[in-house]
């Protein structure tokens, strides 16, 4: 009788699963390749969005800044020469307006613009002008002027007409100096200094200017009042200071803003360029809700997520049932978690960025869940790795979507889903898994 002969596993076999492991790692790697060409699709849709957003805007307007009125008077300047200017601001400004919103659309890209109708008013003072350090006989009040500061002087759609103390004037365009802004429109207002009643006289104008994204105003005024109030549901209110007052539904907004000289960092009147006139500017933008460019990098940034939990599932799948897949099968399901991204891409640019998720992260795993049924034979499995895809992109959506807590809430979902796969994982006998497996076919 022969002895008996134990025939001793390979190196291969007895390390089987550990060289599986690296090579998922592996294949994670490899995968972010194309992640990173998604990235670059997704810039490159950026830079397409804003070739279109500038086309529009060059013609209809781009954002527009008001500030003013400011009065200017120059004065010369003894040791040069030369003549500069001193600015008064007034002492009350008060803007009503009224943004007409609409959408532009170029391809498949929309632009947000507007046309605002607004009224200006207020009162101006030569008090402030004891605080500057210029004599005052060196202003030369008979060549004063008023102005306004437009960024985009294509948007002007009126003829600017000022009441001031019963007289009209005109506004022209262009700025006696670019102290203060670089475009905007001007008038004479020769003052006379003895005329204390002239001075301190109200000023109304109307203004109507088209722009497009937003509209934000600069607080020269002693007191600033400003009312907008559009039919745009979605307005951002951004800048240096929020409404005071403000009402936001379905049907549009309303916005009220009041705002002191304490609450900037320039004073009523100061001679050169010595203070930044928009260091306080507030306004409005037009949000546009699908902005999912952004939000479409985000979920990108995930990608490392999304792929390499979904491999390890499939191989603690492997590990507990003792059936193996094959390295192309594993392929295959990497290539339908990254056409995920591009599906997400392309219809988030026809539809709002919540749908495109929601159809997107339902094919991807809808095939997933079909193929997985299909290599195991088991719809219990199947159920298994659908659901838990389900969970996956559901936690990675409230991550992309909760700016502000996206790291709190990565950190505790990462510590729970470690926590599940260690639980699971105790159970599972790595000392007995050199034996042979069934292969998936």
């Amino acid at each position: 009788m022969e002895p008996s002969t134990t025939v001793s596993p390979s190196f291969f076999d007895r390390h089987l699963y550990a060289l599986k492991a690296l090579f998922i790692v592996f294949m994670v790697l490899i995968l972010l390749i194309p992640a990173s060409m998604i990235q670059d699709l997704i810039w490159e849709r950026q830079e397409r969005q804003k070739e279109v957003t500038s086309e529009i805007t060059s013609r209809w307007g781009a954002a527009q800044n008001i500030t003013g009125p400011v009065l200017a008077i120059p004065y010369t300047v003894a040791s040069k020469g030369t003549t500069a200017y001193v600015y008064l601001l007034p002492e009350l400004l008060k803007i009503n307006g009224e943004l007409l919103p609409q959408k532009l659309k170029r391809s498949i890209f929309n632009v947000a613009v507007y046309d605002a109708k607004m009224q200006l008013s207020g009162t101006f003072s030569k008090e402030a002008l004891a605080n500057i350090d210029v004599p005052a006989a060196s202003l030369r009040w008979e060549q004063a002027a008023l102005l306004i500061g437009i960024s985009d002087l294509r948007g002007i759609d009126n003829q600017v007409q000022m009441t001031w103390n019963g007289k009209s004037y005109m506004f022209n365009p262009g700025v006696v100096s670019t102290d203060l802004f670089a475009s905007g429109i001007q008038t004479a207002v020769p003052l006379n200094p003895a005329d204390t009643a002239a001075m301190a006289g109200n000023f109304t104008l109307e203004l109507g200017v088209k722009g497009s994204e937003r509209i934000s105003f600069s607080p020269v005024g002693k007191t600033t009042m400003v009312n907008i109030n559009s039919s745009w549901p979605s307005p951002s209110f951004d800048e240096a200071f929020p409404p005071k007052v403000r009402q936001v539904d379905d049907k549009g907004f309303n916005a009220a803003w009041q705002i002191q000289h304490l609450n900037r960092n320039y004073p009523q009147s100061w001679a050169g360029n010595k203070f930044d006139i928009h260091s306080a500017d507030f306004g409005i933008k037009l949000f546009m809700p699908a902005e999912s460019y952004q939000q479409s990098m985000r979920a990108v940034k995930y990608a490392i997520l999304i792929i390499g939990l979904t491999f390890f599932i499939f191989y603690f799948i492997e590990l507990s049932q003792r059936r193996a897949i094959h390295p192309l099968q594993y392929a295959l399901i990497g290539l339908a978690l990254c056409i995920f991204y591009t599906l997400l891409i392309s219809i988030s640019e026809q539809l709002n960025f919540v749908l495109a998720y929601v159809i997107s992260s339902g094919l991807t795993i809808g095939l997933i869940t079909i193929y997985t049924a299909s290599a195991y034979k088991s719809s219990r499995i199947a159920a298994g790795i659908g659901s838990t895809l389900v969970l996956l992109y559901g936690f990675i959506y409230v991550i992309i979507s909760a700016e502000d807590q996206a790291l709190l809430m990565g950190s505790l979902g990462l510590f729970i889903i470690l926590a599940v796969i260690m639980y699971f994982s105790r159970k599972i006998r790595w000392d007995n898994l050199s034996q042979t497996t069934t292969p998936v076919n």
